[in-house]
């Protein structure tokens, strides 16, 4: 039988689930709510493959999944008809035919994530979900010039998870920045891939930096030590999007996301 294999973009918030990847049965996971989206719209089962996993809590914009599937659909089905079955909290952008050796995950040259942080003295109330807050001000400027130090690639061990299931730590670091817009210390950061926690945990670390406590080429001694119990906290989920993914050019894939601005 003829399968063939189709892209889709997403976006979600969130806040109440816990993180992408299928878990036990029960368990509120963005892949669940989309298998069972999709399924319903191929009237039998489908299973997806994403560019990457994201945290309980972490929100995507620009999130890219595959599957495939012998059943004949129009595009704006699996894209229409998706999201008539799925939780107001995931939204399916766009649906592309793609190659059967193309993948959502191993295809792409880069990812992107963008972390808000709410910098003022009192917490947020109606964003509570979808920033973090830290009341003591931060210098920008520092943590944007300890960040550079990043760029390249390196052994970022200091930076992942103890749950990291990668082979080794290995990355690219291919452009980070950290701006000030009003209240909003905002991270973007892009990489040819990410480790578990990576982004979080080097949010964390130049929040460090921001608040005085350690010099900026403290953050070229946490890379080269490759000890995560050096390094800073794991910065909270709430503020984290994966905003991106890129792909190559002659596969004529949309630009995947969107940058959350709110300031």
């Amino acid at each position: 039988m003829t399968t063939q294999r189709i892209a889709l973009g997403i976006e979600y918030n969130g806040s109440r689930f816990n993180g992408y990847q299928l878990q036990a049965e029960g368990t509120r996971t963005v892949q669940g709510e989309l298998e069972k989206a999709l399924s319903t719209v191929a009237n039998g089962t489908v299973r997806l493959t994403c560019a990457g996993r994201t945290d309980t809590g972490v929100h995507a914009t620009g999130q890219v999944v595959h599957f495939d599937t012998a059943v004949k659909r129009e595009l704006k089905a699996w894209m229409l008809g998706g999201n008539t079955n799925l939780p107001r909290d995931i939204s399916i952008h766009w649906a592309r035919h793609v190659e059967q050796s193309f993948s959502a995950r191993f295809s792409a040259l880069s990812r992107s994530y963008r972390y808000i942080l709410y910098n003022r003295k009192v917490r947020p109330a109606v964003l509570q979900h979808n920033v973090a807050w830290l009341f003591e001000r931060l210098d920008e400027k520092s943590m944007h010039a300890a960040a550079q130090l990043l760029l390249g690639e390196h052994d970022f061990s200091a930076f992942r998870s103890s749950k990291c299931q990668a082979n080794h730590a290995i990355r690219e670091m291919q452009s980070i920045s950290v701006i000030r817009e009003g209240e909003y210390v905002i991270l973007d950061i892009q990489a040819n891939a990410f480790l578990h926690h990576m982004v979080r945990n080097i949010m964390g670390t130049l929040i460090i930096i921001g608040r005085g406590e350690q010099p900026v080429e403290w953050m070229q001694k946490i890379l080269q030590g490759r000890d995560r119990k050096t390094a800073g906290m794991t910065a909270p989920a709430s503020g984290l999007y994966m905003v991106n993914v890129e792909y190559p050019e002659e596969l004529g894939l949309p630009v995947s996301g969107w940058l959350p601005n709110i300031s």
